[in-house]
């Protein structure tokens, strides 16, 4: 009987204490897609794993992100994923390889806030508009 007690006491503390800070109330989040094209015009194959060039070399696999609310308050964190190429133009140039974006999209969850800005990599926030053009969603195009 004292090993069970001594088993469940651990797990008994951290329920009593919510895992958190105590009294505090938990506010809620939705869970929200963070989307940047990254207009960098390189010449890929469409659907292909890719990173931003040039001067938005910043924008790769594992680039840190934060999202940031008016005040600058980091509501969510963590690395992108690789982007995904998508044709710069609508037309069908009859070539494999043609100018691209670079599109990035990585889940998140977010309290609502008036406004949302993504840093990534440590450089000057960028502002993120509602789209739920594919379901909740919050852009960004760069250069804006």
């Amino acid at each position: 009987m004292r090993r069970s007690t001594i088993t469940v006491l651990p797990l008994l503390l951290a329920v009593a204490t919510g895992c958190g800070a105590v009294g505090a109330a938990q506010e809620a989040v939705s869970p929200t897609t963070v989307r940047v094209l990254v207009r960098d015009i390189n010449i890929r194959a469409a659907g292909v794993d890719c990173a931003g060039t040039g001067p938005y070399q910043h924008f790769h696999n594992r680039a840190p992100f934060r999202v940031l609310d008016p005040d600058g308050a980091a509501l969510a964190s963590g690395q992108l994923p690789a982007g995904t190429a998508v044709a710069a133009f609508a037309e069908d140039l009859g070539v494999e390889r043609l100018p691209t974006y670079c599109e990035f999209a990585v889940g998140v969850r977010v309290p609502q806030r008036a406004s949302y800005r993504l840093e990534v990599d440590g450089r000057q926030a960028l502002d993120l508009t509602p789209d739920s053009s594919e379901g909740r969603a919050l852009a960004a195009v760069v250069p804006s």
